[in-house]
């Protein structure tokens, strides 16, 4: 009689456990599961890419750059190689959405700073303004972390390619100014691999919107994400 009660008691508690884990596993696979896209040009509004480029729909990757930075080093892809990073485009005499851009990028900063393998890479889109010294009394002043956040000068042509055929995320201005662009809020966000995966409104700290832009903070969750993806 005993026995029988036994082997009852573990039939009861290998059934249960069986149909434990089964329920788990069912869950799990109902769940909808995490993603980013990988963009390319054809993804993107076209006003915001080189008609060189328009056309492509894979492969694409963010080209080899050389620019200056706040400390006057020169910072070329190698500094970014198999780094998570935030690009966006900026000056420091803008008076309208650069300040809020920028405030909320240290938000981020401070975020990152203790993720290995993140970092920030912020161009000026007047580079003949945004010499080094005026570049590193504006990194003094909004606290930029020099292991973590580049503000980079450099070519004016320089930077309206890698805007324009790389970080598809600037528009030009007039017809006859090829190489005046006119600012952008967007913030990106680069893989380890170099592609794109995500466009955010870098002026937007938390807020839903409506056109389902995403905003910073759903940047950093977008980045631990993808911190723990490509470990």
């Amino acid at each position: 009689m005993l026995s029988t009660i036994k082997k009852y008691k573990t039939f009861i508690f290998i059934f249960l456990s069986l149909s434990i884990l089964i329920f788990v596993g069912i869950y799990n696979l109902l769940q909808p599961q995490k993603t980013l896209p990988i963009f390319t040009p054809k993804d993107v509004n076209p006003q915001l890419v080189d008609t060189t480029i328009q056309h492509i729909g894979y492969n694409h990757k963010i080209a080899d750059f050389k620019f200056t930075n706040q400390n006057g080093k020169t910072i070329t892809q190698k500094d970014y190689k198999n780094k998570i990073y935030v690009a966006d485009f900026f000056f420091t005499t803008c008076p309208t959405i650069c300040p809020i851009m920028t405030d909320n990028m240290v938000w981020l900063q401070d975020k990152i700073k203790d993720i290995p393998d993140v970092m920030i890479l912020s161009h000026s889109v007047t580079p003949d303004i945004d010499s080094v010294p005026v570049l590193k009394k504006y990194a003094l002043e909004k606290g930029v972390l020099d292991n973590k956040w580049n503000l980079v000068t450099g070519n004016k042509k320089d930077i309206y390619y890698i805007a324009r055929k790389s970080y598809l995320a600037v528009e030009t201005g007039k017809p006859d100014e090829l190489y005046d662009m006119v600012h952008t809020e967007n913030f990106v966000l680069i893989d380890k691999k170099g592609r794109i995966r995500g466009f955010y409104d870098g002026t937007n700290l938390d807020q839903p919107t409506e056109d389902g832009t995403k905003n910073v903070t759903q940047l950093f969750e977008d980045i631990k994400w993808l911190a723990e993806k490509e470990k």
